[in-house]
């Protein structure tokens, strides 16, 4: 009976054997070099705690419509709200007032760098061509041995005058009203232009551009031009 016993053991192992050799012929044996399987799409993106798989949201594209809503009141319907928009299109951080006050800061830097011949402060804040107009006044003043003294006693609010973007150029009118005492020495400091007691009241338009098209958001001073009183 125990010989019987033996030799069904044995047989059950030699049907086990067997079938393990078919399973691994089939299924085929680990090397260690097996691609990585691929994460399950619903492991893609982060689940919330709802068990709601969150998919990413395409940015929002904004219209015309929504942008004319976010320009300032002042400049709604008029001539400036086009060319403010077009702006806003592109920039939407960009707002008038904002900008405006940037403007009477290099308004306040250009002048008082021009008096002093700071052509170093002067050069990032201008244009080229403004540039060198200004560069080039502060060297004959210099050959003549002349200084120049200026005081800016008032500055009111600045004004848009207008707004222009033209092959994503922006162009932006910046009227300045101010009082300013300006003085003009020679070489030995005697006074030749201008008088410290008198208060002049200056009218000027400057012209600042930037090119929509970079991602440098700084403006430059492109032209200036003088209004008689």
């Amino acid at each position: 009976m125990e010989s019987f016993q033996f030799i069904d053991i044995i047989i059950l192992a030699m049907a086990a054997g067997f079938i393990i050799l078919r399973l691994r012929s089939v299924l085929g044996r680990r090397t260690g070099h097996e691609p990585t399987a691929e994460p399950r799409a619903d492991e893609t993106f982060p689940r919330s705690p709802d068990n709601v798989v969150q998919m990413p949201v395409p940015p929002s594209r904004r219209t015309r419509e929504s942008v004319m809503q976010d320009i300032e009141p002042a400049y709604q319907g008029t001539p400036l709200e086009a060319g403010l928009v077009q702006i806003k299109m592109v920039d939407p951080s960009f707002s008038a007032s904002g900008f405006l006050e940037g403007a009477a800061k290099a308004f306040e830097m250009i002048v008082a760098a021009y008096a002093k011949n700071d052509t170093d402060a002067l050069k990032p804040l201008l244009s080229a061509d403004v540039y060198a107009r200004f560069a080039a006044a502060i060297k004959e003043r210099e050959e003549r041995g002349e200084t120049m003294e200026t005081e800016l006693v008032v500055l009111k609010p600045p004004k848009l005058e207008g707004v222009e973007v033209r092959d994503n150029r922006a162009t932006v009118d910046v009227r300045f009203q101010s009082e300013q005492v300006n003085v003009v020495k020679d070489k030995t400091g005697t006074v030749i232009e201008g008088d410290r007691e008198h208060v002049d009241s200056v009218t000027d338009v400057w012209t600042f551009a930037r090119d929509l098209a970079t991602n440098d958001p700084n403006w430059a001073l492109v032209a200036t031009r003088s209004i008689e009183s």
